[in-house]
């Protein structure tokens, strides 16, 4: 599994881990797996029985189907305590969020307000990036790097959360109980069965969302070289808020993928060192939706 952050292009659990079956020979007695126009071995000894009511979305196949491509013989099923579990997720995710929370307190309280702590934030973000980077391309997860990128994104957090508070006093609180509302709103609507992620609902929302970040690439350069004044489509007045409020779509959205990834990776038991990679996503989506939740918090609250 990748970042959820479609600058990092992730969109789906790792299958070189071991449990991936692509281009699988047919089992005997029953029809041909991976052949039909489905990229994932299905067939999995763990994989839920008596029938898939969503046959036909690529994103409820079992992309972990162990298969021995060589000889064509399913290999044994790992142990159940090596397999990805709800706790792995939910143990891992706080472990990367405390270290986004700490950071950023360290930050707020060690850091004062002037613009070397605004360049101390750049370079936070950037290296932040560069370790997300890594830690997209690399096969396995890395605890250490994906600790790492949560320590640097959070001393950014801490020192923009602390610009924003000094010239909108509250807003960071506000941003936080924003964030907190949309993850919670978001996961009820997913477990209600209101949104369900098929391919073509992640093709869409992907299409857009590249969109979104290469028009936000031009604004960017166009801001740098002073073309665009007032940050352009990022400005502080309506037309920023109305980009701001597509971002937290997207970021909506990105949660969506986030959930189902998740549950796809218990339910087929995914490798337990995959809750890291989960937890990387959420982590990814949740800062993606703070950062724009406290621009928008500070539009709301107008220059005062």
């Amino acid at each position: 599994m990748r970042s959820s952050n479609p600058v990092f292009s992730r969109r789906g659990f790792s299958r070189d881990n071991g449990y991936a079956g692509f281009n699988a020979q047919p089992q005997a007695g029953g029809p041909a797996v991976g052949t039909q126009g489905n990229p994932y071995a299905q067939g999995s000894p763990y994989a839920p029985q008596g029938g898939n009511p969503y046959a036909q979305n690529p994103y409820a196949q079992n992309p972990y189907a162990p298969q021995d491509v060589q000889h064509g013989a399913p290999p044994q099923a790992p142990p159940a305590a090596d397999r990805m579990t709800m706790d792995d997720v939910i143990a891992r995710s706080s472990m990367t969020l405390g270290t986004v929370v700490v950071g950023a307190v360290l930050a707020w309280a060690l850091l004062p307000v002037s613009p070397s702590s605004w360049g101390l934030a750049i370079g936070a973000a950037l290296i932040a990036m560069v370790l997300a980077l890594v830690q997209t391309f690399k096969r396995k997860a890395s605890p250490a790097l994906i600790l790492s990128y949560a320590a640097f994104e959070g001393v950014f957090l801490g020192v923009i959360s602390e610009m924003f508070n000094s010239r909108w006093s509250g807003a960071p609180f506000q941003a936080v109980l924003g964030t907190m509302a949309i993850a919670g709103a978001t996961l009820l609507v997913y477990r209600a069965g209101w949104i369900r992620v098929t391919a073509r609902y992640a093709r869409i929302g992907m299409t857009i969302a590249i969109g979104f970040i290469l028009v936000m690439a031009v604004n960017l350069l166009l801001v740098v070289f002073g073309i665009a004044p007032d940050g352009g489509l990022r400005s502080m007045g309506p037309l920023g808020a109305i980009v701001g409020i597509l971002a937290l779509v997207l970021g909506a959205f990105f949660l969506t993928l986030d959930f189902k990834q998740i549950e796809d990776g218990v339910a087929y038991g995914a490798p337990r060192q995959e809750s890291w990679l989960a937890a990387f996503g959420l982590t990814m989506t949740l800062v993606w939706i703070y950062i724009e939740m406290l621009r928008l918090v500070a539009i709301f609250s107008g220059d005062d």
